[in-house]
């Protein structure tokens, strides 16, 4: 990895992608040194990159990469945690309502509780297949940075106008489009998904849900930190819109193909696919 210079605001290269475990890679950055950490944990649901914990070891662990993200985060920064669900004995367990408090423990305030939705995944019949996920976005405080314009969507009526007042027949609609608002219909990457690498991660995060996130939380060289990198989708995404990169995967497999993205961005080969307007 790369070390980071005294100076926090700065760093030495684009991008760090380490092999390894991310509370190692967490010691190793300055107090309030990154702008926005955007990151999905694994749900401890078994898959074959997390050995299945009890659900205390599993929040344990978790405690701990929190304490040190909360210690990492620039006063103005945000910090985006996006879990689905647990499932114990065919029992649903929302991961959003156990890790909130251990984000309020720190002070930490939720900004938004998004809503990613989507309309691929397994079809089950004993209860309503699930087609959404979570995103916490949370702030140390009220003062915190966020960038609307970039990431607004088409006005779903561009020409309404305003029909009385001192402003009566002009247009009423901001130009630039309107807030996305917190339900993201964004599609998963599934079989058939440009973004999808064969035998690749089983759940690879999509590059239009991090852009939106990193567009809005974050400004041209600010550091992004992904804890849990997978594939490395939120570096590469970082990368793709000129900010630092900062990123640990400890599997093995899963490193090689974040390696084998970042020099396909570097190449200009990085498949893509935008997110739909809403």
């Amino acid at each position: 990895m790369e070390k980071l210079e005294s100076d926090s605001n700065k760093l030495l290269s684009n991008y760090s992608w380490v092999a390894g475990d991310c509370l190692d890679l967490l010691s190793e950055l300055p107090d309030k040194s990154i702008q926005l950490i955007l990151t999905s944990p694994p749900y401890n649901i078994g898959k074959e990159y997390e050995e299945k914990l009890l659900l205390e070891d599993y929040l344990y662990f978790h405690e701990k990469v929190i304490a040190e993200s909360v210690r990492v985060l620039k006063e103005k920064g945000s910090i985006c945690w996006q879990v689905g669900n647990f499932v114990n004995q065919g029992e649903i367990i929302p991961l959003d309502i156990i890790f909130y408090p251990l984000f309020a423990k720190h002070g930490l305030k939720l900004c938004n509780r998004i809503v990613w939705h989507f309309e691929h995944g397994m079809h089950n019949r004993r209860r309503f297949s699930g087609r959404y996920e979570t995103i916490l976005w949370f702030t140390l405080s009220d003062e915190y940075d966020f960038y609307l314009d970039p990431v607004r969507v088409p006005q779903k009526h561009p020409n309404k106008r305003f029909y009385k007042g001192p402003r009566k027949g002009e247009i009423s609609s901001n130009p630039l489009g309107k807030n996305p608002g917190d339900v993201w219909k964004i599609t998963n990457i599934k079989n058939g998904h440009p973004e999808k690498i064969d035998d690749g991660h089983p759940c690879q995060f999509p590059i239009s849900l991090a852009e939106r996130i990193i567009l809005s939380m974050s400004a041209e060289g600010d550091a992004v930190l992904d804890p849990f990198g997978g594939t490395a989708t939120t570096l590469v995404t970082a990368l793709k819109n000129n900010r630092v990169g900062i990123s640990a995967e400890i599997n093995e497999k899963y490193y090689q193909l974040g390696l084998k993205r970042i020099k396909q961005f570097e190449e200009g080969k990085l498949p893509h696919k935008a997110a739909p307007s809403l």
